[in-house]
């Protein structure tokens, strides 16, 4: 177990100054990108005016985002052609695609853009793109992979495999997994405590979470939040065994925050005292959650009424309810840029 709690302190030695610091170095703001999975854009939300400020072109159903930490570029996998599209945020323009091996699912990407992580459900596998090179350097076998995530290391990436009910840890050294953490279930969304300690996964079948020890390798708890509804009705655009599909810690991590699709709501658990302090109602079919870095503004997609709840964290209300593209699922929050990326030169960046 030794090694494996290296690895993951590690991958979470640059957390709290990407994922939980309130600085913003640019000064400009920040932007919530909105993937709409049944249209061929991403919206583009002003946290400011909570107003949609753009609308990003990127290809017939887009279904993940991710950003490198300056905000400069988005990178979103597109299901219709198979493809991860590279985005300058300041130009709003497509710099760069790279192929992908088979449908794409949620992608992460290192804070510094080196490298993006693109899962591939029909290939059970996890393509690795260098993104400079625009091109895949290492896929690797995964049993039904669905959801990357960075917490905040150059070096590491996650992968959750709905196949083999774990998170898998790869190694960007070493172009391989180094660890195999149990979730008790299929994931769904995950997340993992500051210290790096604890990971909270939503699993299909439970409205609820699950809580994993790192160190130790196992799950600790199953938690099951009581809910108004007890039957699910008919989803369009989920499957029937899921009823939590969206989960986020709130920046200082004393909250984790779990969407209900069972009343279209979203549920909040204090971490330290073990018990649910709070319900915020959404939209119907609430998604996926981000916190905005300043901790101020909860995001959460709406898919079935194609809008973003945006809530206020402390007051707990909705402080606006944002239309957006067609059934909105993923969601990610960067600093907006000052100044375009570099253009595309002979296939590569520069």
């Amino acid at each position: 177990m030794l090694r494996l709690r290296f690895y993951l302190f590690a991958g979470f030695v640059c957390t709290g100054l990407l994922g939980l610091g309130v600085e913003n170095p640019t000064g400009h703001g920040f932007r919530l990108y909105v993937a709409n999975s049944r249209g061929d854009d991403i919206s583009v939300v002003d946290l400011t005016s909570l107003k949609v400020t753009g609308q990003l072109k990127a290809g017939e159903r887009v279904h993940g985002v991710c950003v490198q930490a300056d905000g400069k570029r988005l990178f979103a996998t597109v299901e219709s052609d198979q493809t991860l599209r590279i985005i300058d945020t300041a130009s709003q323009q497509t710099i760069g695609t790279v192929k992908v091996s088979g449908r794409p699912n949620q992608c992460a990407a290192t804070p510094d853009g080196k490298y993006v992580v693109v899962p591939i459900r029909d290939k059970d596998s996890a393509d690795i793109i260098d993104v400079q090179a625009q091109k895949i350097v290492k896929s690797l076998p995964i049993k039904e992979p669905h959801n990357g995530l960075n917490t905040g290391s150059n070096r590491y990436l996650y992968v959750s495999s709905m196949g083999s009910h774990e998170i898998d840890l790869i190694d960007l050294e070493k172009m391989d997994f180094v660890a195999h953490i149990p979730t008790g279930g299929k994931p769904r969304p995950y997340v993992f405590s500051p210290d790096g300690n604890t990971m909270y996964v939503a699993v299909s079948d439970l409205h609820g979470f699950v809580i994993v020890d790192i160190p130790g390798n196992k799950v600790l708890e199953r938690v099951e939040i009581p809910s108004e509804n007890k039957t699910l009705r008919k989803l369009q655009y989920e499957s029937q065994d899921t009823l939590t599909h969206g989960m986020a810690l709130t920046p200082d991590g004393s909250e984790l925050w779990v969407s209900s699709l069972l009343d279209d709501a979203t549920y909040i658990y204090d971490v330290k005292a073990k018990k649910v302090t709070g319900r915020v109602n959404t939209g119907p079919g609430p998604n996926w959650i981000v916190f905005s870095p300043d901790g101020k503004y909860a995001c959460i997609s709406d898919n079935d009424s194609d809008e973003v709840s945006v809530v206020d964290v402390k007051s707990r209300r909705e402080a606006a309810r944002v239309k957006v593209g067609k059934v909105p699922k993923r969601l990610v929050v960067a600093i907006a840029p000052a100044a375009a990326a570099a253009p595309v030169a002979r296939g590569k960046l520069r």
